[in-house]
């Protein structure tokens, strides 16, 4: 049975990963120093797998913290979630998300590296293609420079991890481009919790939704869409989850650079959201226009057919079940994790 390192593990879409990691037969060991996660993640995550997932306190820029994980465990690969997220945030602290996901991400490989595990999976984002030249978006679609700081750590990573494989070629850099993951796990004991008011749409709904916010901000409504509103593929957090054990399954020991877009490959506006989700609670949500917000792209949606031909994999659940399960998570947690 194979060990993996989940780096940021106690994170969103880390922790939904980890489930599924035990299902699959994988034996997680979690790494996170809770900068963007909460430590009450960890308890959820063992009564819903009903195990007891090993974790270990640490920051992926600390060598000695990352060494002291691979003495204390075989580890045969790492997923690395960890990384700061926010795009409006990148772009007031570019220093620091260069710090933690460039810095990091390399630390981390040179550790790899040393000890001789050769098998890397990245939690990439379909930010790397810029402002696409058409969609839907296929793995072989340029890499631009990115909208955001955020973003161009994403580029670095990817670029940092090939040339890496280059002088290696024993490694197996697996590169998942994410779309928009939305949803949490139908338990509703795990979900999205963001610090402060949050960048991302699906959370912001619930918070809406819940009374926590007063109304939904759409960021533009002139763009060049059919309603106005920017298009993105939204994914449900499991499917994302089970893309990632897909992947490993299929790429582990097999040297190279395999890419992957995780997507549904259907591009839904914001205010298709808003109304799925005003469908999931029965009540029209509250919203209002606002300006547009720097480093949004117009429309963005994958061509997922890589993914489903190589890996065996395809996105299962639809609009209505992300709505839902995001709705389930936050009405049983209006404050998140801190209940």
């Amino acid at each position: 049975m194979s060990t993996i390192l989940v780096t940021g593990g106690a994170g969103y879409i880390g922790s939904h990963t980890c489930i599924e990691l035990i299902r699959a037969g994988y034996d997680p060991v979690i790494f996170d120093n809770f900068s963007n996660s909460k430590p009450a993640v960890l308890a959820r995550l063992n009564r819903i797998t009903k195990r007891n997932i090993p974790f270990v306190a640490g920051d992926i820029r600390v060598k000695e913290q990352l060494e002291a994980v691979f003495d204390a465990y075989s580890i045969d690969a790492v997923i690395n979630f960890a990384g700061l997220k926010a795009v409006g945030e990148s772009v007031q602290k570019p220093l620091e998300y260069y710090d933690n996901n460039v810095n990091g991400a390399r630390v981390l490989l040179s550790v790899m590296k040393e000890r001789k595990c050769f098998n890397f999976v990245f939690s990439s984002s379909a930010t790397v293609y810029g402002e696409p030249d058409s969609v839907p978006l296929t793995e072989n679609s340029p890499v631009k420079r990115a909208n955001s700081p955020y973003g161009q750590t994403k580029v670095d990573i990817e670029f940092m991890a090939e040339e890496l494989q280059k002088a290696v070629p024993d490694f197996s850099m697996i590169l998942l481009r994410y779309f928009n993951p939305v949803g949490a796990h139908d338990s509703g004991l795990i979900g999205e919790d963001p610090r402060g008011i949050p960048n991302n749409l699906m959370p912001y709904l619930t918070q809406v939704a819940v009374g926590k916010l007063p109304h939904l901000n759409i960021f533009g409504n002139d763009y060049p869409t059919p309603d106005g509103t920017c298009i993105r593929d939204y994914i449900h957090v499991v499917d994302l989850a089970r893309g990632h054990v897909a992947a490993l399954e299929h790429c582990m020991n097999r040297s190279g650079v395999h890419i992957y877009n995780l997507g549904t490959g259907i591009g839904y506006s914001v205010l298709d959201m808003v109304k799925a989700f005003s469908k999931a609670i029965g009540r029209e949500l509250p919203y209002r226009f606002a300006p547009r917000r720097p480093g949004d792209v117009v429309q963005c949606y994958a061509d997922p057919s890589k993914a489903r031909n190589e890996l065996g994999w395809s996105a299962q659940k639809n609009l209505d079940e992300m709505a839902a399960d995001s709705y389930n998570w936050q009405k049983n947690n209006p404050n998140g994790y801190d209940n």
